[in-house]
């Protein structure tokens, strides 16, 4: 896509703009962009065979009847019914069931506004990126207020009534973006073909917004390919975009096309964006999420493959532009998984898990990891903690939601860190508060499935790379019963015997992938350490012996997520033990 251009992808429509969009209700009516819109309308109804229709005589139009539909609507925006009847000739045929051409414009608008829709307002010469809050307000915020009051006043002046109730929806762009070219420190070679790939610097979002994506589940490992993904690789760079993220300390380099831009830009949740700084050092890591499907690489069938470029110290991942990967889950894992393999060669331990800093009126802070595949249950213990707990609990900081890894410290003390400042968490099974607390701030895919999700932001950035010290670490256990052999929180007293139940990582599936029943991976935790297990194996030994050595509980807790009757009750009981362990520390 040029500049001053815009493209449809199947439900999506992309602006990419420089200095403004349009000023007033008359240049977006006689806009290229309107037109097509109309067009694709009509051709919608008329293969709906709508009754909407019957606006036309013999419910059927030409080109010449647009033309005269759309001068009809341009002078609607400002004119009153009786005096566009006047003005133009034949518009009466419209005004024969005002209650009709009423509904007609409504469902018009409704069809621009179940368009996923993206403004890019490239940067080059004017460095937009130096004032975005005025950008958007010129480019995004005021294509909102156009096409409100537009379709608003045309509603009026065909009904020659006011609403008696205004919603104010969304009805410019949902996303917003400020792009510019921007030369990266990358090695020479192959990442030339990333060179004109624009980077997003400011991002504008309309939550809470709503998504439904091809596919709603994620399959399979990612797997390590000896081939580099950028061999010989070409790309349109004005059809893609780069989000740089900082996955904790790392910068990662997230390429994708436009194609997939909803998906890629609920990023925005979920990692914090990198900015001019961050961006003068090498990328930790280059993520292809959308590769052309002629230039995929495949690994024993699997298409989702990452590549270790040892001579510039630099991961690459790819997978291809394929409907079955255009699932959220496929975008943050792999990012998720070049952090860990990243980290296990620094000396880092990674972990599946959550990790809170958990402060009980009158006790100092207490900070737990919980080890667990998803759907064990780490969330919704934690929550449950939250409900439980009201008047007791000072503060929860969460440290790391999903992802994470641990340090020794020179002191030899257990440090904790996070990757994301954001969620993307399951609705199923979840407490009512958990997710309905940030709605106005989420991104929610596929609410009418099974594994719905939204990405919701959930803590700071500043506090996951600080460097938390630890107090606990705990294997979510969601698949037994508890009873008077197996306690709600079961304490190991030497490192074998934790090892033995975090290295078998078991659970009891909750659907979130293709997975079913009682499902075992390495350390819960299929993303880098199953892939580099010799390097991950010693690194566990050592850190287990020293979470002993330093006096840490060790144990399992077990939430009971994954028994049926029990997804409630379950994490509130282990949130209480939970409760009772930390006061009496």
């Amino acid at each position: 896509m040029q500049n001053g251009s815009y493209h449809f992808f199947k439900d999506k429509i992309i602006l990419r703009v420089r200095n403004r969009v349009c000023n007033n209700s008359q240049e977006l009516l006689n806009s290229e962009v309107f037109n097509a819109v109309l067009f694709r309308y009509l051709k919608e109804l008329k293969n709906q065979r709508s009754k909407l229709l019957g606006i036309f005589k013999n419910q059927d139009f030409d080109k010449s009847a647009i033309n005269q539909l759309k001068q009809t609507l341009l002078l609607l925006a400002t004119l009153p019914s009786r005096h566009v009847i006047k003005l133009v000739e034949g518009s009466e045929q419209y005004f024969r069931d005002p209650f009709l051409f009423n509904e007609f414009v409504e469902h018009l608008y409704n069809f621009w506004r179940r368009l996923h829709r993206l403004v890019i307002c490239d940067s080059v010469f004017d460095r937009l990126d130096k004032r975005p809050y005025r950008t958007f307000n010129d480019m995004v915020e005021s294509l909102m207020h156009i096409v409100r009051s537009t379709y608003r006043n045309i509603q009026e002046n065909i009904t020659g009534n006011h609403p008696k109730i205004y919603r104010q929806l969304s009805a410019g762009a949902e996303i917003g973006a400020i792009a510019l070219p921007k030369e990266l420190a990358f090695p020479v070679g192959t990442y030339g073909a990333l060179k004109d790939i624009f980077v997003i610097s400011q991002v504008l979002i309309y939550p809470p917004m709503i998504f439904n994506t091809p596919n709603n589940r994620r399959k399979g490992m990612f797997v390590r390919s000896e081939q580099n993904p950028l061999d010989n690789l070409k790309l349109k760079s004005e059809d893609w975009l780069a989000y740089p993220a900082k996955v904790g300390p790392l910068l990662i380099m997230v390429y994708f096309p436009l194609d997939f831009f909803e998906l890629s830009f609920a990023l925005c949740n979920l990692f914090e964006l990198a900015d001019e700084e961050d961006l003068q050092r090498k990328p930790d890591a280059v993520y292809i999420f959308g590769t052309p499907v002629d230039e995929a690489i495949k690994v024993n069938g699997n298409e989702t493959v990452f590549y270790e470029d040892k001579e510039n110290d630099v991961l690459i991942a790819s997978i291809p532009l394929r409907d079955e990967y255009a699932y959220f889950g496929y975008l943050k894992k792999m990012i998720l998984t070049l952090h860990n393999i990243k980290r296990m060669k620094d000396g880092y331990l990674p972990f599946h898990g959550a990790m809170v800093q958990i402060t009980i009126r009158g006790h100092k802070p207490f900070t737990v990891v919980v080890m667990g595949d998803s759907g064990a249950g780490k969330s919704e213990t934690i929550e449950a903690l939250r409900q439980i707990a009201t008047d007791e609990v000072d503060d929860i900081l969460i440290i790391a939601d999903d992802m994470g890894s641990l340090e020794i410290s020179r002191d030899g003390k257990i440090l904790g860190y996070g990757t994301e400042m954001g969620a993307f968490v399951r609705l199923d099974d979840l407490q009512a508060g958990y997710a309905l607390g940030q709605i106005d701030r989420t991104i929610i895919m596929n609410p009418n499935q099974v594994n719905a999700r939204v990405v919701m932001p959930v803590t700071s950035y500043e506090y996951i790379v600080q460097g938390t010290p630890v107090d606990c670490v705990l294997y979510a256990n969601n698949y037994e019963l508890v009873d008077s052999k197996h306690p709600a929180i079961e304490q190991f007293f030497s490192s074998n015997e934790a090892l033995g139940v975090f290295r078998q990582g078991a659970v009891m599936s909750k659907g979130t992938t293709t997975s079913t029943g009682l499902v075992k991976n390495y350390f819960a935790n299929i993303f880098g350490p199953p892939q580099y297990k010799d390097l991950h194996e010693p690194l566990a030994k050592k850190f287990f012996n020293t979470f002993f050595t330093e006096g840490l509980f060790i144990g399992q807790l077990r939430t009971m997520l994954g028994i049926p009757g029990k997804e409630h009750s379950g994490p509130e009981n282990a949130a209480g033990e939970l409760l009772k362990m930390i006061k009496g520390k």
